[in-house]
């Protein structure tokens, strides 16, 4: 029995392990790798592996750096199931659809450009025709329901609490009469947070992989945000009302400020703005997110009951189309954006920074995490000025870093989480950059005593061999 970590191992995103038993082989999670081109690049690389070889996929959440490369894995010959719970599966039908849509006018758009040069063309790195035969090999489960998978391998899923769906998978392997139980945190939430229920603590296992992105810093409490948030509305009313821009995950982070802005409607001075929800997609989620209520906690199925998606807000337009979009361009001020991409990597809100971020008046409020190389990291650290298709703009706006809306759970709430673990098992720090891994290893050795280790690119672990796991390199 082994796990090799060959993606999400000393980087953020990319997230993909390997699990094998016997001849029995489990991929957790089949992510894309975001950020800098060079590092997009690696995407079309091959497998590290026989993707016909691979049994079973478990993918823990829908997000793109966990599920993007899917499709790819169909197309390179992987024909198994792709086990998940039933909420990742109807975000999946959104994001990846999305996904190869964007693949394929990526390619379209870097053709048109080789072919005045004369260079070979390039290929889409999946096409929607992709994306639709690997929704095809989808197998829904509910949380809190072992059952079996393959010979010697059952799974149950738990609610993480990161975005709608995402689920710790607990996995039982068994080989030559050995068991070992493996749980796989995915990307845990934080406690409190609107909307999803607490991640679920877990009491044993004989190795635990955890994720760590925010694993050396800590967020502000939900007090604090809420205050901040108010704060920035007030005095963009006070001292000139121009335009506010939210890049906002269209999963997870859009559902999240609407419920936010229902919520303190009034008290934030709401009703006195336009409110536009610029970003298909993220309406798309909005009504998989009202489908499956059930799984909110209380307070938010309450009033997700009590209104319905298009009345949350009166004052809140969904923006479908293009032109509808495009037409947002021309408000000098009054207007509250909230348009995807997260990063600011691509999507709609890069139009609105080009046409709004040169401007004093203008706020941008950052509200989730940004990884190394993207434009909305530039925006975090100061940038003066950024590049927009190669035109160079000032940045005049007021930048607001609001960490506290984070759906991960930052180093005390991954302290916490391990912390319900019986007799401290060992555990596997993935999911981070160097610098985030490392701080939180330091502080669950001296904090908790736990033999810990930060996963390195395509390293490998036997789980039939763990007595050796503590005298082992802590890198």
């Amino acid at each position: 029995m082994q796990i090799q970590f060959l993606g999400a191992a000393g980087e953020v995103t990319g997230s993909c392990h390997l699990v094998q038993v016997g001849e029995k082989k489990i991929l957790l999670d089949c992510g894309l790798i975001q950020g800098r081109p060079k590092d997009e690049a690696r995407n079309r690389e091959p497998f590290p592996f026989d993707p016909e070889t691979i049994d079973a996929v478990v993918l823990s959440h829908a997000h793109i750096d966990h599920s993007g490369r899917l499709p790819l894995l169909i197309k390179s010959g992987y024909s198994g199931p792709v086990y998940t719970h039933r909420a990742t599966a109807d975000l999946c039908r959104t994001m990846l659809r999305d996904a190869g849509f964007l693949s394929e006018k990526d390619a379209e758009w870097e053709n048109r450009k080789r072919e005045r040069k004369g260079l070979p063309l390039v290929e889409p790195l999946f096409t929607i025709q992709d994306v639709e035969a690997a929704l095809g090999q989808f197998k829904e489960l509910d949380y809190g329901r072992q059952q079996t998978i393959l010979p010697g391998v059952s799974i149950r899923l738990s609610d993480a609490g990161h975005i709608l769906g995402s689920a710790v998978t607990e996995l039982w392997l068994s080989q030559n009469g050995q068991v070992r139980k493996l749980v796989y945190s995915g990307d845990l939430g934080r406690s409190g947070m609107p909307i999803l229920a607490d991640p679920t603590p877990i009491q044993d296992a004989d190795l635990v992989v955890m994720e760590s992105t925010y694993g050396n810093r800590l967020h502000r409490t939900w007090v604090q945000t809420l205050t901040e948030l108010k704060g920035i509305f007030n005095d963009t009313l006070t001292n000139g009302k121009g335009n506010i821009l939210i890049p906002a995950f269209a999963v997870g982070r859009t559902q999240e400020i609407l419920y936010l802005f229902a919520k303190y409607y009034e008290e934030w001075g709401l009703e006195r703005w336009y409110i536009f929800l610029d970003s298909p997609m993220a309406a798309e989620a909005t009504d998989t997110y009202a489908r499956n209520s059930q799984l909110f906690d209380r307070e938010s199925s309450e009033m997700w009951r009590r209104h319905q998606e298009h009345s949350l807000l009166p004052n809140l337009r969904f923006t479908r189309t293009a032109q509808e979009s495009m037409q947002l361009n021309k408000i000098r001020s009054g207007a509250i954006i909230i348009a995807g991409s997260g990063m600011c990597d691509g999507g709609r809100i890069k139009h609105h920074l080009k046409h709004n971020a040169w401007r004093k008046d203008c706020h941008i409020i950052i509200t989730g995490y940004q990884a190394s190389g993207t434009l909305g990291r530039s925006l975090v650290d100061g940038a003066k000025y950024i590049k927009l298709w190669g035109e160079t703009i000032r940045v005049a706006a007021s930048v607001h870093t609001v960490g506290g809306l984070s759906a991960h759970a930052d180093q005390a709430g991954l302290m916490n989480w391990y912390a319900h673990f019986q007799g401290r098992p060992p555990l596997v720090l993935v999911h981070g950059e160097a610098v985030a891994a490392e701080g939180l290893a330091k502080r669950l050795r001296e904090d908790l005593a736990a033999p810990v280790r930060i996963a390195q690119p395509a390293s490998q672990m036997d789980l039939g061999h763990l007595g050796n796991f503590i005298g082992s390199p802590e890198k």
